[in-house]
């Protein structure tokens, strides 16, 4: 045989099986009908352990850059790392996408099951696809079959570190490079293992520049390692999948992790070889945290909020989240919002001409502050249902006072909150629920330690004074105008001020002022001494409950 004839003896011999031809891909993956500056972005994790929030961050990215310009968002899992994958992870990550809102156009729905034309979705299922892009490459004598042992590989990592030279399989050091045929014919009559290498052209002591979306031109060393494009399963690494899946998708722009900067050298030449179109890329900052006065990216590892898990757990709305997201994705987010309360996210146009080119700082009182805004804003009925919803998983006590009192539960979550100019905002999260409304059933009302030393500045036989007069003088129908009238001239009547302006002027003919009153009555009803509004609690509560929990704390003084 000639070496035409042995290169393709080799590649008939490894890809026996193989029935697909480039034409029947290229036939299989026609051009998408899309306007003109339609962007197509993918959201691709691998399902290898927990979603991190910095992949619905970039997700997100991917779905708003898509959809602002009438453009396809599609979901690709990438699962060709069979040693990593975690069972389980694909119909988590499914779930995750559909349950923060990102509009996947492509990939899977929610019950995991494939829509769109340009799949399959999963790289598993794309192996042929993959193959006949490896045989061309090797045909081309652009790849090489190579049979290195692992000892052997270990081995040059080993001499390449004594002698102080760069880690990688690679010109001389790649010893199945300049292999002849024949050798290659006779390891594979053997059944030998190998993988499929790319044969780098590139020398790693020349510089390219590239144009990155997000931190404009970058100067890398050109890669010059022959990297793997096919393992010995068959399946390919992430950089060859990634040029082949990129191109046929027809996706046009790829947001992705800066840890994947350096990879570009080696994208770019795949892409070249394979005379693939080549996406734009952004390569955006991690999400990061202070820590010891310094930054670090936010770690799976140490740092729970990583996890999208942590926001389910502690029952963060998702829209809160998004918002809090797209604040970290562009500054001028939270102005807009404030400037549009009543229009919804999608409605704001990032501008991916200036995204971050730094890492975001992760700050969960910022995103308490954005969660507490999105809660005061829905109904008490929304509230009920999204808090019923979040207990039945994660707090079985709270679902049963909720679902057990249903009409009584919305009494309460609305107080402070419709028809009313400041609306209530001690809620950031469903976890917070519980703590802020059990004092209002008598169960765990009477679980709760009242810290008798909160009557201070008031003695106790005021105390029992205020608490008797307004036993005396309370009325459940009363107006708030009225009711708070009466709680004023029982202030007068017992030597406090009736406001805090009149206290300031004279403190010492006062013996205190009309708020440390209320304060008593607060806390014999509800435990606390700061709460939603004292008027509108007693109005949810009743009178029957009112006159109870005051005898009561009464009798607790004495």
């Amino acid at each position: 045989m000639n070496e035409e004839e042995k290169l393709q003896y080799i590649s008939n011999y490894i890809f026996k099986d193989l029935k697909l031809s480039e034409a029947d891909i290229i036939n299989k993956y026609p051009k998408r009908d899309l306007a003109e500056g339609a962007c197509v972005t993918r959201f691709a994790p691998s399902p290898t352990g927990f979603i991190h929030i910095g992949g619905i961050y970039s997700a997100l990215l991917d779905e708003r850059l898509a959809h602002q310009t009438g453009g396809i968002f599609y979901l690709r899992i990438e699962d060709t790392d069979k040693k990593r994958e975690v069972e389980g992870t694909v119909d988590m990550i499914v779930k995750a996408v559909n349950r923060f809102g990102l509009n996947i156009d492509e990939g899977f729905d929610i019950n995991c099951e494939q829509i769109g034309n340009y799949g399959p979705y999963l790289q598993s299922e794309r192996k042929e696809i993959y193959q006949v892009f490896v045989k061309k490459l090797l045909l081309a004598n652009k790849a090489y079959v190579c049979f290195a042992t692992q000892e052997e590989l270990e081995n040059i990592v080993q001499i390449q570190t004594q002698r102080k030279e760069l880690i990688g399989y690679r010109k001389d050091w790649a010893i199945w490079r300049n292999k002849t045929l024949d050798e290659v014919i006779e390891n594979l009559n053997l059944n030998k293992s190998f993988v499929i290498r790319f044969k780098s052209e590139g020398d790693f002591n020349n510089k390219i520049k590239f144009i990155d979306q997000v931190k404009g031109e970058v100067e890398l060393p050109d890669n010059e390692l022959d990297t793997v494009i096919m393992k010995s399963d068959g399946l390919p690494t992430y950089h060859f999948a990634h040029a082949v899946d990129d191109h046929f998708m027809q996706t046009t722009d790829v947001i992705r992790g800066d840890e994947w900067l350096p990879s570009i050298p080696i994208h770019l030449q795949l892409f070249k070889a394979l005379e693939f179109n080549i996406p734009r890329f952004y390569h955006v900052s991690p999400i990061e945290k202070m820590e010891d006065g310094s930054r670090r990216k936010l770690s799976k590892r140490k740092d729970p909020e990583a996890s999208v898990e942590f926001y389910y757990e502690q029952g963060y709305p998702v829209k809160a989240i998004i918002e809090y997201l797209m604040n970290l994705a562009s500054s001028n987010y939270e102005d807009w919002k404030l400037q549009n309360p009543d229009k919804k996210i999608e409605e704001f146009q990032i501008d991916f001409t200036n995204l971050k080119s730094s890492g975001s700082l992760f700050d969960i009182e910022k995103l308490n502050f954005f969660s507490r805004e999105y809660i005061a804003g829905m109904s008490s009925d929304g509230v009920y249902n999204h808090v019923l919803g979040w207990a039945k998983t994660y707090n079985n006590k709270l679902f049963d006072l909720l679902f057990n009192n249903k009409e009584y539960s919305n009494l309460i979550f609305n107080i402070e909150r419709e028809g009313v100019m400041k609306k209530r905002k001690d809620i950031s999260k469903w976890s917070d629920v519980f703590n802020e409304i059990n004092y209002f059933f008598d169960n765990e009302f009477n679980n709760i330690k009242i810290d008798i030393n909160n009557i201070n500045p008031v003695s106790v036989e005021d105390v029992k004074m205020i608490i008797n007069e307004f036993i005396n003088t309370y009325n459940n129908l009363d107006e708030l105008d009225v009711w708070f009238s009466k709680i004023k001239l029982i202030a007068k009547n017992l030597g406090f001020a009736e406001s805090l302006k009149e206290y300031k002027n004279n403190e010492t003919n006062y013996k205190g002022y009309v708020a440390d009153v209320a304060k008593i009555l607060r806390l014999a009803l509800t435990g606390k001494t700061q709460s939603p509004d004292l008027y509108q609690i007693m109005k949810v509560m009743g009178k029957d409950r009112i006159i109870n929990r005051l005898n009561n704390f009464i009798n607790l003084l004495n």
